[in-house]
């Protein structure tokens, strides 16, 4: 696996887990919590850049990601969706809509593979369901980045 491969992996993992602690326990101070969290994990801070951008991006376009989660997510209430499926989601569609140099389908794998370490057994069908909703209304090549 290259090296960016398994950075971002890591990376991905780690936003999903601050994300999922911030939908449980708002941060009372961003800066602080985010130094907090990345003090416990096992590599450097820079190691997880990508991770920063996710969280970041993700809080700062929630409103616009759980719009599309809601128009998407057929027969099923936003507030039953299970929170860490929901920041699984949340991270897949930030990629989707605001990382034009990540093919979609590479967002939707990483997101089921996720579903897969961190949620139930059901949640991968779900989150692969809305994704692929997602991806169709993208209008662009799934299997490549928008820079290709």
């Amino acid at each position: 696996m290259s090296s960016q491969f398994t950075h971002r992996r890591e990376s991905r993992a780690a936003a999903l887990q601050f994300l999922y602690a911030a939908s449980i326990n708002k941060p009372a101070n961003m800066v602080e919590d985010l130094n907090q969290f990345f003090v416990g994990l096992e590599n450097p801070r820079e190691t997880y850049a990508f991770a920063e951008e996710l969280i970041h991006g993700v809080l700062a376009n929630q409103e616009e990601i759980d719009g599309h989660i809601r128009g998407l997510a057929h027969n099923w209430e936003f507030e039953r969706i299970a929170r860490i499926d929901l920041a699984i989601l949340r991270i897949a569609i930030f990629e989707m809509l605001h990382r034009k140099d990540i093919p979609p389908i590479v967002s939707i794998n990483e997101a089921i593979d996720l579903s897969k370490n961190f949620s139930t057994a059901d949640s991968k069908r779900f989150i692969n369901g809305i994704l692929d909703r997602m991806k169709d209304k993208l209008g662009r090549d799934s299997r490549k980045s928008a820079t290709e």
